[in-house]
């Protein structure tokens, strides 16, 4: 029974992620976002090709939504900070030099992420948002930058004050004992 709550709870903070992701942005502090175009212009941030099974053909990027509207705005708010700051986390933790599996799998979390978010409409919003600004698992930087990007994004959209990416490596720190 345990397991099972922890699993939801997981499940509910990526959600959360997600809809937070759809809901911020102001250009004003990210420099990689393309105010013509409403979209990031990540540039790759290092040389290493992406593997050619990566990106818009993965087989999870059209994952049908399966959660409805979450009605409840205190509800809705909290998951979300819970879900960003999990996202965050797990951009400020993944490898320098991930491997091609730890690449996909940080895809295929994206995509999941943005079908089983317990928020509907967020949750389509973030599929949206995939759609024109994939996720960059090529590094760590890459993805954390990607991901301040997207909540930027999801900021904007909700008149909310921007993230200055520049600075996001030092703000996402775990404190993890191997740091």
């Amino acid at each position: 029974m345990l397991r099972g709550t922890r699993l939801v709870i997981f499940v509910l903070v990526l959600l959360t992620l997600a809809l937070t992701l759809t809901t911020f942005l102001n250009d004003a502090y990210n420099p990689f976002y393309d105010a013509q175009m409403n979209r990031l212009n990540v540039p790759e941030l290092d040389s290493r090709p992406v593997p050619a099974n990566l990106g818009s053909s993965n087989k999870f990027a059209e994952n049908e939504v399966i959660m409805g509207k979450l009605g409840n705005a205190t509800a809705r708010a909290e998951l979300g900070r819970a879900t960003w700051h999990l996202v965050h986390t797990m951009a400020a933790r993944f490898p320098e030099y991930p491997t091609e599996q730890q690449q996909q799998s940080l895809l295929q979390f994206f995509h999941l992420l943005s079908s089983l978010y317990p928020c509907g409409d967020c949750a389509e919003e973030f599929q949206r948002l995939l759609k024109q600004n994939p996720p960059q698992v090529s590094s760590r930087e890459a993805a954390s930058q990607w991901a301040c990007g997207i909540h930027n994004l999801v900021n904007k959209r909700l008149k909310k004050p921007q993230f200055d990416c520049s600075t996001v490596a030092d703000h996402w720190k775990c404190g993890c004992a191997d740091e």
